[in-house]
């Protein structure tokens, strides 16, 4: 453990070097509060989800992203998001994270990527909430926010194609046998259309991790297809999925659907309803969250989030401060 983090804060002050001798990059600090209450722990806790996973715990990182360009234009990019999270309520409480860890080739046909990214798998693949409280299927065992591998990915004027072949395990990096193949099809682009549907299939045999956390070391298999949908309607923004197929080598579906309406000037307030199912064989599971966004400067936002999970009739109160700032 004190390799891994001697080894994390190597990187950071790599990043900070390479962005001091760097002309074209972008340098954030990331910094968030979180804490609440949980109806099953009948306590404080200081994480959103669970103990063991990643999202989101009191943390402090950096965002850094390096553009290489010739004449013609940007021609790659380095993307580094990582940062140290804490458990104040247990002793070994610090926890390095690393989430965008990717180099990104323009060919001209596609953009190519190697590293820590999004896989080519519905909402997720496009769709960045590492920083909020609510989250997205991808979080909830069905794919995964961020995987190691490769991909590749084109935009074009009707919408995008996507793909990528990664290890199927999240934020770990495991060789048992597991990878996980994905694809997705988009039709609409959101700053033209306002809307984008996409279309994706995922097959592979994924390990059971939460977090950094490695749940099982025997890879089950994952098929899935599913359909997801962005609209975004004056003030309004509705975001839905759906997916169904085999998880853990078992029948399976999911059903989220997000809706949000942006309030005051420049939509600095936003309040969202969350419901979400799923069924990974006989296990059946529901959740309601909800919460307000409200955008207090340009570098600090205050979001609160009420969560009720079927399974744990757990009802829970998150409050946290997030502080995004560039540097």
């Amino acid at each position: 453990m004190r390799l891994k983090k001697f080894l994390f804060i190597v990187l950071l002050l790599g990043c900070l070097e390479t962005a001091s001798h760097a002309a074209d990059f972008l340098l954030y600090l990331e910094a968030q509060g979180i804490g609440g209450y949980s109806s099953r722990e009948s306590d404080v806790v200081y994480y959103s989800k669970t103990r063991e996973d990643v999202m989101q715990k009191p943390s402090l990182g950096l965002d850094y992203l390096q553009k290489f360009s010739v004449d013609s234009g940007d021609i790659a990019a380095l993307a580094l998001q990582a940062r140290v999270a804490y458990d104040l309520a247990d002793t070994e409480n610090a926890e390095p994270q690393l989430y965008n860890a990717y180099f990104k080739y323009k060919s001209g046909w596609s953009d190519l990527w190697i590293g820590h990214n999004r896989p080519s798998l519905g909402l997720s693949s496009y769709f960045d909430s590492h920083g909020l409280l609510l989250d997205t299927l991808a979080m909830n065992q069905f794919g995964f926010d961020r995987d190691w591998g490769v991909g590749a990915y084109r935009d074009f004027s009707w919408g995008n194609i996507g793909v990528s072949v990664t290890t199927g395990t999240g934020m770990p990096i495991y060789f048992k046998g597991n990878y996980l193949a994905s694809a997705r099809i988009s039709k609409g682009t959101l700053n033209q259309d306002n809307y984008n549907l996409g279309f994706s299939m995922a097959y592979g045999k994924t390990l059971d991790t939460m977090g950094y956390h490695l749940m099982s070391d025997e890879p089950m298999r994952f098929a899935v297809a599913g359909t997801d949908i962005t609209y975004l309607w004056n003030n309004l923004e509705s975001r839905m999925e759906i997916m169904g197929g085999r998880n853990k080598d078992e029948e399976t579906y999911a059903a989220f659907w997000r809706l949000g309406i942006n309030l005051l000037d420049e939509g600095r307030l936003k309040l969202e309803v969350q419901p979400a199912l799923w069924k990974i064989a006989s296990d059946r599971n529901y959740q309601i969250s909800a919460g307000p966004s409200f955008m207090l400067t340009g570098d600090i936002t205050l979001r609160a989030m009420y969560l009720y999970d079927h399974n744990t009739d757990d009802h829970r109160v998150i409050l946290q401060i997030y502080y995004y700032r560039k540097l």
